[in-house]
């Protein structure tokens, strides 16, 4: 009886052996103006993407500002002008650095992103990347690979509880037969996880498709395509200076849930890119003034939801960053104040003094610089700091609620 079922068994794992390593399913480039067949898998995705885009649009998140959003609608139209009818950018009030692309054009962009981005070719590598995955059908590819995947890892799993079965009913030995168990259930683990891997390993390779698809994309609009280079560094620079060990780490951890490629090897081949087009000519733009622009009626909304994070290294590396462009500086070092304030470590308070100090001293600061600098002078035993700054805070400030407590010090 074994003999006879040892053939079958060895045809089922066969089978889903050659399911697990099979090729992922390629879908076509999307034509302009495109939608997809009724009643096929993109259909139902565009059906369950029309419902998420609805639930941003009626977010408190999502920042409704015609001039902001009339921005990046520009900037998605130099880099994909043939969709540029179809791509709906939201951006979104979230203090991560993130972007997304839905099957049905909608594409979210988090401010975390904005904050980290410092002009408009960084801006737009991240959405011509996004773009890339809705003009390539990625979404569809990742479904299919996604099933075929489960599928198959089902099957394998199957065929070595059967072997597994097979193998315990004919030892005598209970002790060899817990161990066979043991084995069964390892294999059934592995075989599941392995399934996972490579569906993520394919998930990658869309990833890389998207970068070289929005780089050229970037270089067809007249933009710097090493600004992706300088985003991604930007981004390893901040992780680097999180408060948080797992944060730090997080570009170096290999996972089989990243779906990105290994940011240095990302890196390396935005700048070979780069370095090929040099020789080409033509405009190179990075546009930060109309970025910062954009940008600066929002800047100081963002950053205090950034603080919110409570990941004050990031933060300080974020206006680190921002400061160096030696605009609005009123609005960073405020923030940079605010930041080591609330860590309070070390030497933190003295830091966040002089942060607020030379946060008094640009028109757009925000009145709280000056309570805040007035606390701190009066911790400091400097009365005549405190009480100049507490008078600046009630010129700036209508009838604040603190007004009784600044004027009894």
């Amino acid at each position: 009886m074994t003999r006879r079922r040892r053939p079958a068994l060895a045809a089922l794992g066969a089978l889903a052996l050659a399911l697990l390593i099979a090729a992922p399913a390629i879908g076509q480039s999307r034509n302009p103006g495109e939608r997809p067949a009724e009643n096929s898998v993109e259909a139902g995705l565009w059906a369950e993407a029309d419902k998420a885009e609805l639930v941003s649009r009626r977010s408190a998140a999502h920042i409704d500002d015609d001039a902001l959003n009339a921005y990046m609608k520009d900037v998605a139209c130099s880099v994909a002008p043939e969709y540029c009818s179809e791509i709906r950018i939201y951006i979104m009030e979230r203090p991560l650095f993130n972007a997304t692309a839905s099957p049905n054009g909608w594409v979210e962009v988090w401010t975390g992103l904005l904050l980290t981005a410092s002009n408009e070719a960084e801006l737009a590598a991240v959405i011509g990347h996004e773009i890339a995955h809705f003009e390539e059908n990625h979404s569809v590819e990742a479904l299919q690979a996604a099933k075929r995947r489960q599928a198959a890892a089902m099957a394998l799993s199957l065929g070595v509880a059967v072997a597994g079965a097979v193998a315990i009913g004919n030892t005598a030995d209970p002790s060899l037969a817990g161990s066979i168990a043991d084995l069964t259930s390892i294999l059934i683990d592995a075989t599941y996880y392995s399934a996972v891997a490579m569906h993520f390993a394919y998930s990658r390779e869309n990833e890389e498709e998207a970068d070289r698809i929005g780089l050229k994309r970037l270089q067809a609009a007249g933009y710097d395509p090493a600004a992706a280079a300088d985003l991604w560094r930007a981004l390893v620079d901040q992780t680097g200076q999180s408060e948080f060990r797992s944060i730090r780490m997080a570009g170096a951890r290999f996972s089989v849930f990243n779906t990105h490629p290994a940011t240095a090897d990302r890196i390396e081949a935005i700048d070979r890119f780069s370095q090929s087009q040099n020789a080409s000519g033509g405009p190179k733009a990075l546009n930060r003034e109309r970025y910062r622009a954009a940008i600066r009626p929002h800047l100081l909304r963002w950053l205090r939801s950034d603080l919110q994070r409570r990941d004050w290294g990031m933060t300080i590396a974020t206006v680190d960053r921002l400061a160096k462009a030696n605009e609005d500086l009123g609005v960073l070092e405020f923030i940079r104040g605010e930041a080591h304030r609330r860590r309070n470590k070390a030497d933190d308070l003295q830091r966040a003094f002089e942060a607020y100090r030379a946060a008094s001293g640009h028109p757009d600061a925000p009145p709280e610089t000056f309570r805040e600098l007035g606390d701190l002078a009066r911790k400091q035993g400097d009365r005549e700091v405190a009480r100049a700054s507490y008078r600046r805070y009630l010129a700036t400030t209508p009838e604040p609620a603190d007004a009784w407590l600044v004027r009894e010090t």
